[in-house]
């Protein structure tokens, strides 16, 4: 029987990291990313996790949860869970406080790895060495130059899917895609992400519109993620090959459930920085094998690269460009995809990545 240390040392950290340019989709807009970092430490290791989250986030990992982690065998990392997701009851499971306990299960998983002297792959019981990704940028914000170079870029790197942002501008919507199309070639995939954008009406119409003129294959969030009927009936008229995808507001494995049980999605797309963690990213990995649907990544690349070779229903992740120009500038162990794959490090243990304190000064937050 293994014998773990327990849980000395909970450290919460926030960091606001500028874009690099102006950055919006079709609802929102912004300049700054935020990302909440947890360490912890045991026996002289230290496992680290984090969430892209306003800073309140921190606030809650501080107050509630880890006085109800502190102390805890590291090993008993579904005990640790349950005791957080009970502390937030009262504010709330979902949103912040859902990001809060995400960021303190990732950083639970990679110390126990850590302590175990493995990769978390090997520890989580992996099913694939490496899955491929897709290319996510291409902002409403942008010009077409400025999305066809992202585009292109991407695609001499040997990526052969591509998500770009619509809805802001709707009667613009065509011609971009259009641009798009063009900068990647007949090959490549191309997705779109409306960011709940649409009504159902107008969601059909660019649907049809865009896989008739640029052979689409995803629509991403085309209505709010709670209109659970109207995704079925744009599932249901969908054109043949594009898949109706949502899921990454997805903050609990019973959040998932019910798109599949109504059949309103093809795709469902947990985030290891809202759904719980790595604990609830592999339950929501179960629930669409169960129902016989894909999962697919939602952003935070490095950290969700080994628990996406352990998920069996997973299709591919998302290389997301502002998490993706964060995580390689912030941490030694960046996963950086070649020829359109994300394989995890075997050499190191954990999630095989070391934070890196001094170049994330300038960006620290009280």
């Amino acid at each position: 029987m293994i014998s773990f240390p327990r849980l000395a040392r909970v450290q919460v950290t926030v960091y606001r990291i500028p874009t690099d340019r102006p950055e919006s989709d079709g609802t929102l807009e912004w300049s700054a990313t935020t990302m909440v970092l947890v360490e912890l430490e045991a026996a002289g290791h230290t496992g680290l996790g984090y969430t892209y989250a306003d800073a309140a986030t921190a606030s809650v990992i501080r107050d509630t949860l880890a006085p109800v982690v502190s102390g805890i065998d590291v090993g008993d990392i579904a005990r640790a869970h349950g005791l957080m997701r009970r502390a937030v009851r009262n504010l709330g499971n979902c949103g912040i406080a859902a990001m809060a306990v995400s960021a303190v299960d990732n950083a639970l998983w990679d110390l126990k790895a850590c302590v175990l002297g493995v990769p978390l792959f090997t520890l989580l019981g992996a099913v694939r060495d490496s899955y491929p990704v897709y290319g996510s940028g291409g902002f409403t914000s942008y010009s077409d130059a400025e999305l066809t170079a992202q585009f292109e870029a991407w695609a001499e790197k040997g990526i052969r899917m591509m998500k770009m942002k619509v809805g802001r501008e709707p009667h613009r919507d065509a011609a971009r895609v259009a641009a798009a199309r063009r900068a990647i070639g007949d090959e490549a995939l191309l997705f779109v992400d409306a960011n709940s954008a649409y009504d159902r009406k107008a969601a059909l119409f660019y649907m049809e519109r865009f896989a008739g003129d640029s052979d689409v294959r995803w629509m991403e969030q085309p209505l709010a993620p709670d209109d659970l009927s109207g995704l079925r009936w744009l599932r249901e008229h969908a054109p043949a090959g594009m898949d109706v995808v949502d899921g990454e507001y997805g903050y609990a494995p019973a959040d998932f459930r019910p798109m599949l049980e109504a059949d309103a999605v093809d795709v469902v797309m947990p985030d290891t920085t809202r759904c719980g963690g790595i604990t609830g990213f592999l339950d929501a990995g179960a629930i669409a094998a169960a129902f016989m649907r894909p999962a697919s990544a939602h952003c935070a690349p490095t950290q969700t690269a080994h628990v996406g070779c352990a998920a069996p229903a997973l299709r591919h992740g998302e290389l997301f460009h502002d998490h993706e120009r964060i995580e390689r500038r912030l941490f030694d162990g960046f996963l950086e995809p070649h020829n359109g794959v994300m394989s995890p490090d075997a050499t190191r243990p954990g999630l095989g990545i070391e934070f890196k304190r001094a170049d994330a000064e300038q960006f620290r937050r009280s």
